[in-house]
Formats: structure tokens, sequence, C-alpha cells
């Protein structure tokens, strides 16, 4: 079906219309989305996209699109129309035959050609225009790059003056110097990416680091000002008319503006707070986890969970913190890995969520290997920045294969001593000693392989201690210590000490003790665990053939001590290992089993049981006295003191103006956790320890002030002893002999 020319071109014109309004509204949208971005406004971000459509209007005039405008641009891109577009707009009686045939045929070639013709637009630039604006907006406000842009964000600033108030108004002679202007500057750290703001009001508020810059003018140069600050008093230098003080904000206090004037007159302000907020900590938050997670071998081994990390200026880092555990006992080993999310950390973004999928088959674990991570993240704070870490999250692969000890009717038992696991540590202990070699002075290198000498001699002492042997540091039985001493006296005067005799085995001289069976034995350990009906030495807890392993390992321990002490360290680890692959042989197969455990009690001596005497049986008493210390000891004289001072008995004093000044200091670190509570009691204080003429009421108010701050005291009942007279005693005995 075809369509008239003249509904063609309307429609023609209708449709570019519209485009040029859709290209309008992508301009205000943009502007409008920057603007809510900087101001966080909405009532300001519809007035952007207000001005900004009717700007854009007015510069591209849909309106003045109309059918002549249509015409041209058709008879242009539509060749074939042969320019005569415009014939169909003109009634058709006022046309000759070939105009009538014309028309006829342009409007055959409208309707088969134009959908081949777009009205002019430009939709793909303003889609680039309204991108590039929302990028823009949105990279500002996560990085804060504005905020001085931001109108509900702008700091108010009140017009309350400095008020100076004369130490001595008795001594003023001239009017005292007038304040100009007062400012304050607070410039935050640069990793909190905000612009620093002025105010006039002096109570400062400001992130912990911060730079705070005060500046006061007078009418008139004067003689000096200084700001004091919890007890310390700062000068002020004269810069370009100006008296100016720079500071940085590291902790809460208060303080206030001293002067004096040309004649010597001192005046002073209020005290002003300063509160100090400190920068938080990254809050983590992991979701989708549970505490402990376990996998069979054959199942899928991932750990999927998102971080949700929130920091008030900005996350600089996160990681995860991971620790696979492998084997048990003393052969287990740890490796520590550092993971990196699978979504990346925007560096400075305020608020994210990161994804991470642990695969542990990628971890290398293995059947009853565990997995401990934790999460990590780090803020912008500089130089140190805050760190936050999450609690700790476990996997374990299910071990189905291994050998576990069971309970039947009997119980097992590990006679092996803890001190039997203690050769890995030295193993452990030497390799670092190699590895640290290089860094360490020869000097130092011998004293630490020395050592590990030692150690390892009082490791193989106690398994000889074990295995019967005698120990080098007793003597033989019977023998008296003083003997003992004397004989060791006797032979360092005579005797030369051989410096090789702790590393040789010495098979005859003063060890054929060893080789021959002697009347007094050491006490076998195990012995009240033993059924010893033959040879002690045969009716160990050990076969003959741990017995030769054991005794193995102990020969392996002299070769590694020896290489030890002679500064060979290297070459002593392979001793080492034997002696420790002998000692887990041995430790796996040396188990006793006991049919039943219980309690066997002391034995008691008849002659003492059930007699009753507790003549032996001491009692402990202790008594000590403890010193409770005075709180706020300055407060407490100084509530007395203005007790004095409100009855008028006394002057203030330059004593008094002393205490009231330790007392200030006192109640200031109290007012620094609540400023507005104590703050007005602490500018009166400030106010009779500075001013020498101080009304009553001023004193009354500063006392009720301090009354609060002491601790709440609680009754102490005590024993109150009473004088009674002859009379009151006969009256008792009385009552008594009647009763």
């Amino acid at each position: 079906m075809t369509e008239s020319g003249s509904k063609i071109l309307r429609r023609f014109k209708r449709h570019w219309q519209l485009k040029v309004w859709i290209e309008i509204i992508l301009y205000a949208l943009g502007a409008s989305i920057l603007a809510y971005f900087l101001s966080q406004n909405l009532i300001y971000c519809i007035g952007v996209f207000s001005v900004v459509c009717i700007l854009v209007f007015i510069f591209f005039k849909p309106q003045n699109i109309n059918l002549q405008i249509v015409i041209r641009y058709i008879d242009k891109q539509l060749v074939s129309a042969e320019n005569s577009t415009g014939l169909l707009l003109m009634p058709q009686e006022h046309l000759s035959s070939i105009a009538r045939l014309q028309r006829y045929k342009v409007e055959n070639e409208l309707n088969q050609n134009l959908k081949t013709i777009k009205p002019p637009d430009r939709l793909i630039r303003g889609a680039i225009v309204l991108g590039v604006l929302t990028f823009i907006g949105f990279v500002v406000h996560q990085f804060n790059l504005v905020d001085d842009l931001n109108p509900s964000r702008q700091i108010k600033v009140p017009e309350e003056r400095i008020i100076f108030t004369p130490t001595d108004s008795s001594a003023i002679k001239t009017p005292p110097p007038i304040l100009k202007s007062q400012l304050l500057t607070i410039e935050y750290p640069k990793y909190t990416r905000t612009a620093s703001f002025q105010t006039s009001d002096m109570e400062v508020k400001a992130l912990e680091g911060s730079k705070l810059t005060w500046q006061i003018k007078f009418d008139r140069e004067i003689e000096s000002v200084t700001m004091e600050s919890m007890g310390n008093s700062y000068p002020m230098k004269f810069i370009k008319g100006k008296y100016t003080r720079t500071s940085t904000a590291t902790s809460s206090g208060f303080y206030s503006f001293r002067f004096i004037d040309e004649y010597g007159v001192a005046y002073v302000s209020k005290l002003y707070a300063i509160e100090v907020q400190k920068d938080q900590k990254p809050v983590l938050e992991i979701k989708g986890l549970k505490q402990f997670t376990s996998f069979s071998f054959d199942a899928n081994k991932n750990l999927a969970f998102n971080t949700l990390i929130k920091d008030d200026f900005g996350v600089a880092n996160a990681y995860i913190i991971a620790t696979v555990s492998k084997g048990s006992g003393e052969s287990v080993k740890f490796r520590e890995e550092r993971l990196g999310f699978d979504t990346g950390v925007v560096i400075g973004g305020k608020k994210q969520n990161l994804f991470k999928n642990i695969n542990l088959n990628l971890l290398k674990m293995e059947p009853g290997d565990e997995l401990y991570f934790y999460v990590e993240a780090l803020d912008q704070k500089h130089p140190k920045p805050n760190i936050s870490r999450s609690e700790t999250f476990f996997a374990v692969i299910k071990d189905t294969i291994t050998d576990r000890f069971a309970v039947e009717g009997t119980m097992g038992v590990d006679l092996m001593p803890d001190y039997f696991r203690s050769q890995r540590q030295l193993i452990i202990d030497t390799e670092k000693l190699l590895k640290d070699k290089p860094k360490l002075l020869s000097q130092e290198f011998k004293f630490k392989s020395n050592e590990l000498g030692f150690d390892q001699k009082v490791l193989r002492l106690k398994y000889a201690e074990f295995m019967g042997d005698e120990s080098e540091f007793t003597h033989t039985p019977g023998e008296s210590e003083e003997t003992h001493d004397h004989e060791e006296d006797h032979d360092h005067d005579h005797e030369e000490e051989d410096p090789l005799a702790a590393y040789t085995h010495k098979h005859d001289s003063e060890n054929e003790h060893n080789l021959v069976e002697e009347d007094g034995k050491k006490e076998d350990p195990l012995e009240e665990y033993l059924h010893n009906h033959d040879d002690p030495e045969e009716s160990t807890l050990f076969t003959k053939s741990l017995k030769s392993m054991l005794r193995q390992a102990l020969n392996e321990m002299w070769d590694a001590e020896l290489h030890l002490r002679l500064y060979q360290p290297e070459k002593s680890l392979p001793y080492q290992y034997r002696a420790l692959k002998l000692i887990q042989k041995i430790k796996n197969s040396a188990r006793i089993y006991v049919h039943r455990i219980g309690f066997d009690p002391p034995p008691i001596k008849a002659d003492k049981r059930l007699t009753g005497k507790i003549n032996e049986v001491k009692g402990y008493q202790k008594r000590e006295e403890v010193s409770v210390p005075v709180l706020h000891p300055n407060i407490r004289k100084t509530i007395l003191r203005l007790e004095t001072l409100i009855q008028r008995e006394d002057s203030i004093t330059d004593i008094d103006k002393v205490l009231f000044k330790q007392a200030g200091n006192e109640l200031a670190e109290i007012a620094i956790e609540n400023p507005g509570k104590y703050l007005e009691t602490l500018q009166k204080l400030k106010q009779i320890t500075e001013i020498k003429e101080t009304p009553e009421s001023i004193l009354i108010d500063v006392q009720k002030g301090l009354y609060p701050v002491l601790p709440q005291a609680y009754p102490n009942p005590v024993k109150i002893e009473k004088v009674n007279s002859d009379i009151n005693q006969l009256l008792l005995k009385e009552l008594e002999i009647n009763d």
C-alpha cells in the first residue's frame, strides 16, 4: 500500500526532530549524572539536567526543522527524485500534466527508497558524551578528587570570634588590641584524597596526621602570641602581618591562645577542643564459606567464596595467606603461600567485593593434608597502613588409607619419651646454620656450631640413660657429694683437662666401670613397668634388635656431635639423618599393652594411721598490705581549697594557681574522652588560674564540676569501740545473774 507524499514528508520530519530531542536528553543526562556524583544531591542534579536541556535546545533548535528543510535534505540524498520532492506539497489541480507525472514518479520513488534515507543524527556522539561524563563522575566520586565541589560536604564557617580576657584588669592602661581575623586551615593526609578546607571555628575535628595551621591577626603589632596546650606553651610566628602556628594532629586535647600587648598586659582566650579521629581499619566479611570444610579424595576440591572489604578512605591491597600442612608428628612440613583474588583489587576503592576459587589440587595437596588460610586487607594510611585480617578457615582432604591404632580389650601405650622427638629440631637448626653461614662471622659460626654439638650431646646422654647407661653427670651410688666434689677439685689441681675427652669413645681408663658389672647400678626409669625375672640388661623393654638399633643411633649421634664440635655441620647432617631414621623405626615398633589402667595410691604407714596427730602438718599464712593509689589527687586538693576560697577565708595565691593548673591537666586527660561534659568546667578552672579577680560564682561552678570526676565512694564498715562506764558494767552483770 502506497502512502501519499505529504504524509511521508511529515513523518520524516517528526522522526528527525525526535532524534534531535534524544540527543539533547543524552547530553543533559550525562551532565546531571556527573553533577550527582559530585554533589550527592538530587535537587542539584535535576537543576543541572534542566539547565543543560535548555542550553542544548537553544543550540540545536529542533523546532526549526520544517518541511522545506526535509525536502532539501531528501533531494540531496535521493538522486532519482530529480530535485522534484517539492511537488508533493503542491495541489494537483495547480500542476501541469508533466508536473503531475513527475510528482507521481517522485512519490513512487519515496515509497520504494525511503527506508534507505535516514534523518541526520548524532546519537552516537551523544552516547559517547554520556558514557564519558558518567565515567568521570564515578572516578571522581570513588577517589574523592573534588570534595570541595560538593555543596553538601562544604564546611559551614561560623563567625564566632576569639574573645580575650585580661589576666589583670587593673593593669590595663590603653584599649586592648582588636582581633581582625582568625583562620584555621585543616589539610588531610594526601592518601585520603580529601581537599583541605578553612574555617574560623577554633574547635578542631580532624583525622589523625592532618596538618593544622592557625592564623590570627590583630589591628596592631603586639609583643608576643603563644598557644598553650596540655601544659605546654608554643610561640606563634609573625608572618606577613599574621601570627601563625602549624602543627600535626596526633592526639586529642585542649588549647588556648595567650598574648601580651606592648604594655606588658597579658590576655587569655577560652579553651578549645582538638578531637583527633583515627583512620579505621578495613572491615572484612567473608561470604559463602564454612569455617571447616572437608573433601574426599575423589571429590571436586574447590573452595569458592566472596570477600566484602570496606574502608573509610580506600583499600590499598588485599590477599590470602594460605598454609598447607603435610605429614604428621615430627615429619610434618608447612608451606605458606600468598594468593591473590580472581577479581583484581581496585586501589583506592572504598567498597570492594572480591571473589576467589581455591583449587586444592593446584596447591598440590594430597590425602591427609590440611589447608589453613585467612584474608588480610591493607588500607592506604601512610606511612604505616592499617591491617585487618579475617578469622582462619580450614580445609582438609580425608585420608582413608592411613593405618591407625585401635583399642580392643587392651590399650596401647607408646613408651617413647618426648625427647625422642627432638632430633628433628637439631636437623632443622643445623640446616639453618648452614644457610646463614655466609652472613655470619667465623667466630659466631663456630660458637653456634659448638652449641648445637652440646645439644646433640645432651640428647645422646638422655637416650643412653633411657637404655640404662650411666650419665656423665652422675657419680657412683653411695659416694657422698662432698667426696665427689673433693675428688673433682683434686683432679683439677693435679691433672690437665683433656680437650678431646667429650668427643671420643673411651673404652679404658676412667670409663672401665662401664664395661664391668657393679654392685650399685643406676635405677632404670622403666623398672616399675617391667617384670624383671632375669638379668636386667636382658629384661628391658626392647628386644635385641631394637636395642641394637638404639645403640647404633647413639653411635651416629657420637659422630654427629664430633663434627659439630669440629665446626663441620655439613658433615654432621648425614649422621643426624641416620640417627633420626633409626629413632623413627624404634618409635613405631616399641609399644607395650596393659589390660587395665588404674590409680595406685601411695603406701600408708600403719603406725601413723588413725592416730589423729597433725603436729607435722604445717599451715601457710601470708599477710600483705595492698596500697590503693589515690585517683586524681590534685583535683581532690582543689575541691578542698575551693571550699576555703568560697568562704572568703583566704585569697588565691601563686601556690593555688600551680595547684589549679595541675588539677586542670588531670581534668584534661579525662575530658579528652568526653569533651562536651567537662569542657565548661575546664574553661572556668583555667580562668581562675589565669585571672586574679575571680567572682565567687565561678569558684562554686568549678567545685560542682569537679565533684563528678571523683570515683564514687563506697561505705567501709568498721568496728567501733565504745567506752562503757562502771554503772553500765554493773547493770550488765545484774542482767546476766537474773537470766
